[in-house]
């Protein structure tokens, strides 16, 4: 991979990607983290890539111009919990608090993000494992473990020996969204597909499971925007 850059106001960052298999130039935005690709098939020149960005230049500020752009955590930073926007503040003691409209965090602002990664993991395990031993009661079977990961593929999982894994980030969304996500993985325990009836088991667990599934198809991605590495 290189890098190209549209020269402008600002200029644009453009990551240059080069494939055997591709058959035209093509132009990506990550809605992730704002990320601009331009893919180059075998012979095209960067010169040419360059020529391919300048047409596209109107349309590709514009969709800059309304990405949300990524936030790095910090005092300071505007955060949501349990789908609930707080300001991360100093704070006094040893333990991150939890207010209304604030997170205060002790220590250093060097050390906010990560002190909030783990106390934010710690506080969507016993949400998730809370609504996971719910749910799979409800359904009368058990599950194996409980793992938490980071991905952006997908906010939960469930393999064929029943061992669930969830997204962390999820603690970032409202409750019902998290809650409904703990029925869908768990209801696999029962119908490893998405068949009609894996959907009756959902709403069995749950009720209506359209609104939170709608909300993540929505606004999911913008979960991923806070950065906690720095």
């Amino acid at each position: 991979m290189g890098q190209i850059r549209l020269p402008g106001n600002p200029d644009i960052d453009v990551i240059l990607r080069r494939s055997a298999r591709a058959r035209r130039l093509s132009l990506r935005l990550s809605q992730l983290d704002g990320r601009v690709t331009l893919t180059l098939p075998r012979g095209v020149t960067e010169a040419a890539g360059l020529a391919f960005l300048r047409e596209r230049e109107g349309w590709l500020r514009g969709h800059l111009d309304r990405h949300e752009g990524m936030v790095d955590v910090t005092h300071g930073s505007v955060l949501p919990v349990d789908g609930v926007e707080r300001r991360v503040l100093a704070g006094p003691g040893r333990s991150v608090r939890l207010t209304d409209d604030a997170l205060l965090v002790p220590g250093s602002a060097g050390d906010a993000a990560a002190r909030l990664r783990g106390w934010l993991r710690a506080r969507a395990r016993n949400r998730l494992a809370e609504a996971s031993d719910r749910h799979a009661a409800a359904l009368g079977r058990g599950y194996a473990r409980l793992t938490l990961r980071d991905t952006r593929s997908r906010w939960g999982s469930c393999t064929a020996d029943g061992g669930l894994m969830y997204s962390w980030r999820l603690i970032l969304a409202p409750p019902e969204v998290l809650d409904y996500v703990a029925a869908h993985e768990v209801a696999h325990l029962a119908q490893m597909n998405h068949s009609p009836a894996f959907w009756a088991v959902v709403e069995r667990l749950y009720g209506d499971w359209r609104a939170p599934r709608a909300w993540l198809r929505d606004n999911g991605a913008g979960l991923h925007r806070y950065r906690f590495d720095g």
